[in-house]
């Protein structure tokens, strides 16, 4: 018994009420004419596509820097990257990391940046973010227009200048992890072997960085700063190489997002990814001061598969298409629910 309690204690009330809810939901789906084969594809390529973004919540958060409401930075090196993949030609595998690569230098000079204003406003670092995040996407929606690209995949054709909101990744590298040693079954589902993969190298990578010097030392500053000061780590430093390297997995994080996708999204299309990455998180375990890997694949799930499976279940119990409503109110309340449980820890 004392262990089922301290069980039920160390995961939380909230996600076994959240991970039941999500179990019932599969449990109901087939009394509702809804194939749970096909939901759970569904769950899992939807954990592919925002798992990384969710992984780059955690650095910031291990350094004190706080939920980095500023991700759609990292976002725009990742369009930048793709814009200039699909400019340049590239397709298949080569197409998709030359994005990665193409993305990388702007993630680490935007990450740098952004790092050495956040070591200005400490204290007030999450609301910075956020404005960092929401005026970085208000200035690329002026800069698409501005920036010279040629590829006719990509420009409005009536003006020869200026990029379209969407851009299809059909001829480039759509599906190119989901595609990769995927495992099928029947005709619904599908395993998406590659984009699984990749999200398990990006954790190994975080996980194996938080285990050097540099990552011991950028969880102490988080855990104490001024004793990180007192042992001779640059407090400074450390936290600006957690803001790049949070900027450059949400660089990543959006590429993975868009090969599944199958489309590009420019303009406001960052102004939405970084709430959904910071509630997973959250509902996930972390605090505003204490995240880990297991955090990020626990909440991904639970908020991924929530948001996959209850369209589903009451637009076919209720026979009415109501899933973009259903989608946004379970989104919001999900992310409203998970901010009002962070302010609350933080106090």
């Amino acid at each position: 018994m004392t262990s089922i309690r301290t069980l039920i204690d160390k995961a939380g009330w909230p996600r076994i009420i959240i991970a039941l809810l999500l179990l019932s939901l599969f449990l109901a789906a087939p009394a509702v004419g809804v194939r749970v084969d096909q939901s759970l594809t569904d769950t899992i390529v939807r954990f592919g596509m925002n798992g990384v973004l969710v992984l780059g919540m955690i650095p910031m958060v291990q350094t004190g820097c706080g939920l980095n409401f500023g991700l759609p930075l990292g976002i725009i090196a990742g369009l930048l990257g793709a814009t200039l993949s699909i400019e340049f030609g590239l397709t298949g595998a080569g197409g998709f990391f030359g994005a990665i690569g193409l993305a990388l230098p702007f993630a680490v000079l935007l990450g740098w940046g952004y790092g050495l204003l956040l070591n200005r406003v400490k204290g007030d670092e999450m609301m910075i973010a956020t404005y960092v995040g929401f005026s970085s996407v208000s200035f690329m929606c002026m800069m698409w227009m501005l920036l010279p690209y040629h590829s006719p995949t990509m420009v409005w054709g009536y003006g020869g200048t200026g990029l379209r909101t969407t851009i299809s990744l059909e001829r480039f590298w759509v599906h190119i992890l989901d595609d990769f040693l995927a495992i099928r079954i029947g005709q619904n589902f599908m395993f998406p072997t590659g984009m699984i993969l990749f999200f398990a190298l990006m954790a190994f990578v975080m996980w194996a960085f938080f285990h050097t010097k540099t990552g011991t030392a950028m969880t102490a500053v988080g855990s104490n700063p001024e004793y990180a000061r007192a042992s001779g780590v640059s407090v400074d430093r450390m936290r600006t190489i957690s803001v790049i390297m949070s900027t450059v997995y949400g660089a990543i994080g959006i590429l993975v997002y868009q090969q599944s996708f199958g489309f590009v999204q420019l303009y406001n299309g960052p102004f939405f990814m970084a709430l959904p990455a910071v509630a997973a998180i959250l509902i996930g375990g972390a605090s505003v001061n204490k995240a880990n890997i297991t955090n990020a694949i626990i909440g991904t799930v639970l908020f991924q598969g929530i948001l996959t499976m209850t369209p589903s279940v009451i637009n076919s119990a209720i026979q009415s298409d109501l899933s973009e409503v259903v989608r946004i109110i379970v989104s919001d309340g999900m992310i409203v629910y998970a901010l009002t449980r962070s302010t609350r820890k933080s106090r």
